[in-house]
């Protein structure tokens, strides 16, 4: 019994000896501190550089032409109602037509790509057919590829069918985006379980009632996303309009706005009119950002009560 109560008291002082000592804390609140004001720091910055062209644009939209290249840059001033009515009547309210048609190439362009998206998205991810790896790795290739070289092979093909010139020539290339299949096909996969899947099956259910009474409503949020990406995508696209368009009443803000800032080379007063027209053309895109954010706001909540 000695010899064990020896021997124990032993492998006790080793253990004493090479437990490293307890820390009460992880670090010095100092380097706490450090920690969350560096990223917080690096967020501000970014958010100066993003919304100073912003702020510049409704300072500048309310000077008039006398004062818009003469005053200070951030020096406000009271021409602003102004502006938006001369914007508002030059050419019988051209540019609202502008507006309407950017809506019109955006909103449906934009709901049409989300459909195409989620339905194929859905189906690379829960089929299995010959040649299904293949078309991945052509989708992948697809967006690697620049926009701006598809634009004149789609013209070139738009205008052997005599589409040209007109709405559907803007509308159909956006129909299709191989970055948004990509991204339906990857949260499909990891949203829509396949059991799920299979117990629809195995009621009866046929494939299509289970996509868009299963599947769809899981989806609802990456697709929300793939409705902004492509949305916004279409509302700054210039390239495409400018070269299928010729009819300015066709045009969408991006091209007309161009069209006006071309002509204040030898209207100077048009520069304000493209200004306050480039202040009204964020509202919408600022708006769908508040309204839809509540989407991934409900998926992120959904995602953690799931973990």
């Amino acid at each position: 019994m000695a010899g064990t109560d020896t021997v124990t008291a032993a492998r006790a002082a080793a253990a004493g000896r090479t437990a490293p000592p307890a820390r009460a804390g992880t670090g010095s609140p100092g380097e706490g501190r450090l920690s969350r004001l560096v990223p917080t720091a690096i967020l501000l910055i970014g958010a100066f550089y993003c919304l100073l062209p912003v702020a510049w644009v409704l300072v500048a939209a309310s000077k008039d032409a006398a004062t818009l290249f003469t005053s200070s840059t951030f020096a406000p001033g009271d021409a602003l109602l102004g502006n938006l009515a001369d914007l508002s009547t030059y050419r019988d309210g051209l540019f609202w037509r502008w507006m309407l048609n950017t809506l019109f190439y955006a909103g449906v362009g934009a709901a049409l790509s989300a459909a195409v998206s989620g339905l194929s998205g859905y189906t690379l991810a829960k089929f299995r057919f010959p040649g299904r790896s293949v078309v991945f790795n052509v989708l992948l290739a697809g967006v690697l590829v620049p926009g701006i070289t598809l634009a004149v092979p789609q013209y070139l093909l738009l205008a052997r069918v005599g589409l040209t010139d007109t709405y559907w020539s803007v509308l159909l290339p956006s129909i299709v985006s191989p970055y948004g299949i990509y991204l339906a096909r990857i949260y499909a996969a990891a949203a829509v379980p396949d059991s799920v899947v299979e117990a629809a099956r195995v009621d009866g259910a046929s494939e299509f009632g289970i996509f868009r009474r299963v599947a769809l409503p899981m989806m609802v949020p990456g697709l929300i996303t793939v409705f902004l990406l492509q949305f916004v995508a279409i509302w700054n696209n210039f390239l495409l309009p400018f070269i299928m368009l010729a009819n300015d009443e066709r045009f969408p803000v991006t091209l007309g706005l161009y069209t006006l800032l071309n002509q204040g080379n030898t209207q100077p007063a048009l520069y304000r009119l493209v200004i306050a027209g480039s202040l009204l053309s964020i509202i919408p895109l600022v708006a769908l950002f508040l309204s839809l954010q509540r989407y991934w706001r409900i998926d992120l909540l959904s995602g953690a009560t799931k973990a």
